[in-house]
């Protein structure tokens, strides 16, 4: 039985009338907790996020994102350590909150993680640079046990040089992959901030990552963006790549050979690398990157073409007009000859194809050597 159906007729209208005025009694209460809930937030003052650079009794020493240092009180609830990054009240700076995650965060925005999945087969032409990779790298990830019964420690690092698109990328990617590690590729060149202490702090949290997700592989590329040879300068900007560049070279020196966390640097110029880097206990094994050779270039070609539907292609007279291009070049030639096939409305490639794509890249490689010389 409804509760309308206990009152009388006359009743029944009131009651409903009674009903709907209390919900929309409630409905007026929602909103006006929701828009009180809205203002107070327009009221709240902003925070400052800093980090902190020591501890001092009861109080600590932060750094603003100007730079500037402040020793300042924190709430008894808030537990520090050294390079935490908090919240500071604006007028008083003292710490309100410990931020947990915002060294990650920060951090993922200059790196790249992933798990590769390259194998040594997908790369031709290199099987020196690729056996001597995994003696420095793969071994001592898989048998750490081997060197210790030996009695020698392998390098923590090892510095691929030579030409642009010869494979350095790949073969770091291919031995993270190999090992099953996580790959953690960095640009040199975004290390260097705006800020002082800030490429310095970077750094330090890239290889604090790097060991939480051991086993894993560091790659930096552009380390000439880095460690290039320091010059006396002075300017500011200089002073905080030094600063950052020492930074890097504490982190090399800061973790056993034998740790799960292995350094894979490139650069295309060796030659205006610091001695610091290279020296004995960090860069130890320098591998070259040549151009590939024609026997290499075939092997590339192999590799790339294997899944192409070929028809009447001599690859001799393709490897004769590819003479000093680089393996990334070999691989856009089999792009751009597959490209050329479907425009003309084919479904096999074919000689013609891979002539026009060899014309191609070549006039576009003279183009930027116009721009660039």
């Amino acid at each position: 039985m409804s509760i309308l159906s206990r009152f009388k007729k006359e009743d029944k209208v009131g009651v409903r009338e009674y009903i709907m005025d209390n919900q929309e009694v409630n409905m007026l209460k929602t909103s006006l907790s929701y828009l009180k809930t809205e203002l107070d937030k327009f009221k709240d003052l902003p925070l400052l996020v800093c980090d902190v650079k020591s501890l001092v009794g009861k109080k600590a020493i932060i750094r603003l994102p100007n730079g500037n240092l402040f020793l300042v009180s924190y709430l008894e609830n808030v537990k520090l350590n050294p390079g935490d990054t908090v919240l500071v009240e604006q007028k008083s700076l003292t710490i309100v909150q410990k931020i947990e995650d915002m060294d990650n965060f920060e951090t993922s925005r200059f790196i790249s993680i992933e798990k590769p999945s390259i194998k040594w087969d997908d790369i031709g032409g290199l099987d020196k640079q690729i056996n001597e990779v995994r003696e420095v790298i793969e071994l001592p990830l898989k048998r750490p046990d081997l060197f210790k019964k030996i009695g020698i420690q392998p390098p923590k690092g090892v510095l691929l040089y030579g030409c642009p698109g010869t494979g350095k990328t790949l073969v770091a990617k291919a031995v993270a992959a190999s090992t099953n590690s996580t790959f953690i590729e960095v640009v040199a060149s975004e290390l260097v901030q705006k800020f002082i202490g800030e490429g310095a702090k970077l750094v330090k949290d890239i290889f604090r990552l790097a060991k939480e997700k051991a086993p894993s592989v560091i790659f930096i590329d552009e380390i000439d963006a880095l460690g290039a040879e320091r010059m006396d300068l002075g300017t500011s900007g200089e002073r905080e790549v030094q600063r950052t560049f020492m930074q890097f070279l504490a982190e090399l020196d800061g973790f056993k050979n034998l740790d799960n966390v292995k350094v894979i640097a490139a650069t295309n110029r060796i030659d205006v690398l610091d001695a610091a880097l290279l020296r004995p206990g960090r860069f130890d094994r320098l591998i070259e990157f040549p151009v590939p050779t024609r026997e290499a270039r075939e092997q590339i070609l192999k590799i790339h073409t294997k899944n192409m539907p070929i028809e009447q292609v001599d690859f001799n007279m393709v490897l004769n007009k590819t003479d000093n291009f680089s393996g990334a070049d070999i691989k856009l030639v089999c792009t751009e000859a597959g490209y050329f096939a479907m425009r003309n409305g084919r479904m096999k490639v074919n000689m013609n194809d891979f002539v026009s794509a060899v014309e191609k890249i070549s006039q576009d490689e003279g183009e930027d050597l116009a721009i660039y010389g």
